[in-house]
């Protein structure tokens, strides 16, 4: 079964202690969710930059990623409708770019 990339790009940053934990709640039950088809949970991005032929752009580009997991499934359709239920989704603070590793 092929595994795919959740790209994250949004989100937002909990603002309290109680608030980091609900949303820490909200993503393990996502995970939870979806079982042994996480196949590495990966985790949020820090700041990023953007390297090209251009030179080395400090902004993290237009839609900077904020994190990435890993999942199985069985053809993209499938995991886009298991990142349908990522929590920054559910809540419209982010959104899920779903692409497939290609084996080589």
């Amino acid at each position: 079964m092929p595994n795919f990339m959740f790209i994250y790009h949004g989100g937002k940053t909990p603002e309290t202690p109680e608030e980091g934990e609900k949303v820490m709640a909200e993503w393990n039950a996502w995970y939870q969710s979806m079982g042994d088809k996480v196949v590495h949970g990966g985790g949020p991005a820090g700041p990023s930059k953007t390297v090209s032929a251009q030179g080395i752009a400090g902004d993290g580009g237009a839609n900077p990623v904020s994190g990435l997991t890993l999942v199985e499934a069985a053809d993209q359709a499938a995991a886009c409708e298991m990142a349908k239920g990522c929590p920054m989704v559910q809540d419209g603070s982010g959104s899920v770019e779903v692409a497939e590793m290609i084996e080589m």
